[in-house]
């Protein structure tokens, strides 16, 4: 039986990183259908249950201000301390490494002292949770993990590390044109190394035109997951952070732990209070309000932006709950 293994406990980005071999130099490694069935390969468990397994690849992406930061860090922080995060959970802790290409010392100060004080959790210590930030470099330092000098420099913090946050895109990796997929190359095959040396990755990126991603839609190819997080319809800019959070890919997560969801966060004194609520409850909810003042079917599809249909089947459904 032949068995196979995955570790982080040593990572070494001195030895056995990724160049091209020329000619005979180049050989590719085949398995027999019937030697992968009797291969025993290690379980994928969730790192983040149910949306990001172990030696995954991730993107979260949103427009400027919707909230993109503070997810990132507090998935960071639930990984680390196997915790729970607005509707995800760590069953462990595991060792994380944020790279921050954007903010000011001073703010993701502030931030790390709103998710310690969020939850009864912390991490095992301090090795758990550590912080690369832009703004810490010598002037005229710069980071751009498009460049194999730039990963490597990176990879020497990775020791023991099972979770990495790239924060952001945009002002981490500089590597030609954000719609030209080929640019992306170089980073992509860094990230499939990375995911066999058993380090899974979260993306952080903007939003671009049409609701996507900006840039080439190649990023998404090999991701695990991309997460969307989006202004309510009904959002208005004194809420502060309120989102809605869609699973636009997402593989092996099906049921309710697919559905979008909106989340919202409130400081009470000082600390960091997240409260979530499935967008089909939700919208539930206002076909209840709706349908109680009096409005017809065809009003609240209107007014909500639903089908006739779908307005017919959730007032049944409230009828069958005894609301309506």
């Amino acid at each position: 039986m032949v068995e196979a293994a995955y570790t982080i406990e040593h990572f070494a980005p001195d030895h056995g990183r990724a160049s091209e071999p020329d000619g005979e130099d180049l050989n590719f490694e085949t398995v027999t259908l019937a030697g992968l069935l009797r291969e025993t390969l290690p379980r994928r468990e969730l790192i983040l249950a149910p949306i990001i397994p172990v030696r995954g690849l991730a993107m979260l992406f949103a427009g400027r201000g919707t909230g993109k930061t503070h997810v990132g860090m507090g998935m960071g922080y639930a990984i680390a301390s196997g915790a729970t995060f607005l509707r995800w959970h760590a069953a462990r802790p595991r060792r994380v490494l944020y790279v921050d290409g954007e903010m000011p010392q001073e703010a993701l100060q502030e931030r790390a002292r709103s998710l310690a004080a969020a939850t009864p959790y912390s991490p095992p210590d301090e090795s758990y949770f550590t912080i690369l930030p832009m703004d810490r470099q010598k002037l005229g330092v710069s980071i751009n993990l498009s460049k194999p000098e730039h990963q490597a420099a990176l990879e020497k913090h990775l020791d023991g590390v099972e979770f990495m946050v790239i924060d952001n895109i945009s002002t981490l990796v500089n590597g030609g044109r954000e719609n030209d997929a080929d640019s992306w190359d170089a980073m992509q095959a860094w990230l499939l190394q990375l995911r066999r040396r058993g380090v899974s990755v979260l993306l952080i990126h903007h939003a671009g035109r049409g609701d996507n991603a900006r840039g080439t839609s190649k990023r998404e190819d090999v991701l695990d997951t991309v997460i969307q997080l989006k202004r309510p319809e009904d959002y208005d800019m004194e809420e502060g952070a309120r989102f809605e959070v869609h699973l636009t890919k997402a593989r092996g997560v099906v049921g309710d732990d697919a559905q979008p969801f909106e989340a919202k966060l409130d400081v009470v004194d000082g600390v960091d209070c997240w409260t979530c609520q499935v967008l089909r409850d939700r919208e539930l909810d206002r076909v209840a309000d709706l349908s109680g003042e009096g409005m017809s079917v065809r009003d609240i599809s209107a007014e909500l932006n639903l089908s006739k249909s779908r307005v017919q089947r959730m007032q049944a459904k409230l009828r069958a709950e005894g609301r309506l």
